[in-house]
This record gives structure tokens, C-alpha cells and sequence, in this order.
């Protein structure tokens, strides 16, 4: 049975435990090379890049009002530039296919397992 995940794709944040170093960024594999696999294996579902933080919007709902904000919800860490969907057999298997790309080796890849629909 295969599980869906959600990679996020972050940028690492100047006071990261873990800064790329030049020689990580000048090895990152090409975007479009990683997608090709991706695509070719029949992991890759969908994905795409994200408009600026600043551009962001935070939604609640307290007291019965709707309070939206402007900016990205996240006060530090990374900042999330794109998403992607992948369907894998296996946690490993997601970690391999991040692994190959090119922001895992310039930032910083969040995997999270989809709730399948129905469950949970």
C-alpha cells in the first residue's frame, strides 16, 4: 500500500544549526533532472513554488470573528518557498526521492505523511 506525502520545501534560515556550505550548493542536483525522476517513478502526484511570504495570510477564528493577518504564520525557522505531493511504498522511499532534491542540499525538506481520507 502506498502513502502520500507532503514535501515542503523550505529555505534554511541564516542562524540554521546546519548552513549549506558553497560546495552543497554547487553539488544540488538540477530541479527539472529531480522532477523527470520523480514524475518517471510514478511518485511524484503534484507540486508547485509559492508567492513570497510576505504575501501570506494567517486565517483564524475566535469568538465567532475572523481575524486574518498578513506575513507567514511561522515567526522563525525556515521559510516554505513550494510544495510537493509524493506517493511512495515506504517512509525510506520518500526520504530517498528528497534526497535528490536540490533544496535538500540548499535548505531544508519537510516530509509529512497524508492522513488517507476516511482514516484518522
Amino acid at each position: 500500500m502506498t502513502m502520500r506525502y507532503l514535501m515542503l520545501v523550505c529555505e534554511d534560515v541564516q542562524d540554521s544549526a546546519t548552513p549549506p556550505t558553497q560546495a552543497d550548493r554547487d553539488g544540488a542536483p538540477d530541479v527539472e533532472a529531480w522532477w523527470n525522476a520523480a514524475n518517471a517513478s510514478g511518485n511524484y502526484v503534484m507540486g508547485d513554488r509559492l508567492r513570497p511570504p510576505g504575501e501570506a495570510m494567517a486565517v483564524r477564528v475566535r469568538g465567532g470573528e475572523t481575524l486574518v493577518s498578513q506575513g507567514p504564520f511561522a515567526e522563525g525557522g525556515e521559510l516554505v518557498l513550494g510544495f510537493d505531493v509524493l506517493e511512495c511504498e515506504s517512509a525510506e522511499e520518500a526520504v530517498r526521492i528528497a534526497t535528490g532534491h536540490p533544496m535538500a542540499h540548499e535548505g531544508v525538506l519537510e516530509l509529512r505523511a497524508l492522513w488517507p481520507m476516511g482514516e484518522g
